[in-house]
């Protein structure tokens, strides 16, 4: 499932701010965002742009990067995002505006993916040096890595409820894939969009480290995924010495899908590689939005960095409706998306 990340949302619930007379709190889906008191009421709909999106450099949207003492509207600074906030003490994750505001197409439904339409993009964190070059396309049998967050897609909780679940570490590093192409036979070490150019870098350090393509000959048809996490990456938050690598994925080529959980990880044992860490496992699913959201808080072992968050999935593979694919999503901890945005 693609992320929407400007979408016609309805507004589910308002909600008072202490101490504030002009702003409060609207409720979307699993996020709360602030705005202006009065321009909506429960069950109007409006323009939802999610936290990472890059609004246009549209004069209505100015005021997000316009400084109040500027003389007048400036130009959107490049990559400006939405980000997490805090607004008169209240969590702000989005941005609500009405419809109105924009020239859209008529008859509008809940749920339309805007993304395009507005013309918005998708902050990327920064591509730390050491990482290396294109080799060329993603290998095109293996899945690319995301997971959509559970604010996004609160109904995902339903299609888990009363499952066998794990719930996983999300390390705070850089996306890699190995595996070897069936066409071609040749093996590739790739980032989350681009195989890349084997020599001294990042991802191929770390598949000579862990003799990846000799583990991935003898099963030809898996892929590992994971990621890289360590010094001179996302600020090496997990505080290790030396790169390593934190599997969360075995992809089948042949059959088109995950491994279940007990098999990758048997899978992984065998090959000496390391696997994301387990938060919680249990017999039946029976968390809520707010209950994943606490426990995606925390720091990392040994370290006063905030974690990243948490992925939740069932043992046994299974598909989701709501995600039109895998069930699987995320929860990323609030802690660290505010010290993340300072």
């Amino acid at each position: 499932m693609e992320r929407k990340l400007a979408s016609v949302q309805r507004v589910l619930a308002l909600h008072p701010i202490e101490n504030a007379d002009a702003i409060e709190l609207a409720q979307i889906n699993g996020w709360q965002c602030v705005v202006k008191k009065g321009e909506f009421i429960a069950g109007s709909l409006g323009v939802f742009f999610e936290i990472d999106a890059i609004p246009p450099g549209l004069p209505q949207l100015a005021f997000l990067w316009t400084s109040r003492h500027a003389d007048g509207p400036q130009p959107r600074p490049e990559n400006f995002r939405i980000k997490t906030m805090r607004l008169r003490g209240a969590l702000s994750q989005g941005l609500l505006m009405p419809l109105g505001q924009f020239t859209l197409p008529e008859n509008l439904s809940e749920g339309e993916d805007l993304t395009t339409t507005l013309s918005v993009g998708k902050w990327e964190p920064p591509v730390p040096s050491g990482m290396g070059d294109f080799r060329g396309p993603f290998p095109p049998l293996v899945r690319k890595t995301d997971e959509m967050r559970i604010q996004s897609i609160p109904g995902v909780l339903d299609e888990l409820r009363g499952l066998p679940y794990v719930i996983t570490l999300k390390c705070d590093g850089t996306s890699a894939t190995y595996c070897i192409d069936p066409r071609t036979d040749e093996f590739h070490a790739c980032g989350r969009n681009q195989s890349i150019t084997e020599g001294a870098n990042h991802y191929w350090n770390i598949a000579k480290k862990y003799e990846i393509e000799a583990a991935l000959r003898k099963a030809p048809h898996l892929a590992v995924q994971g990621e890289i996490c360590g010094p001179g990456i996302q600020k090496n938050r997990l505080g290790l010495k030396s790169l390593e690598f934190f599997a969360f994925n075995v992809y089948d080529q042949q059959q088109g899908k995950y491994l279940s959980h007990d098999d990758a990880r048997a899978f992984l044992a065998d090959a000496n590689l390391l696997a994301v860490p387990v938060i919680e496992e249990g017999e039946a699913f029976a968390h809520t939005l707010d209950s994943l959201l606490a426990l995606a808080e925390g720091k990392y072992e040994g370290t006063n960095n905030e974690r990243e968050g948490i992925v939740i999935r069932p043992r046994v593979e299974r598909n989701s409706l709501i995600l039109g694919g895998r069930l699987s999503f995320k929860a990323i901890s609030n802690r660290f998306l505010l010290k993340e945005g300072e």
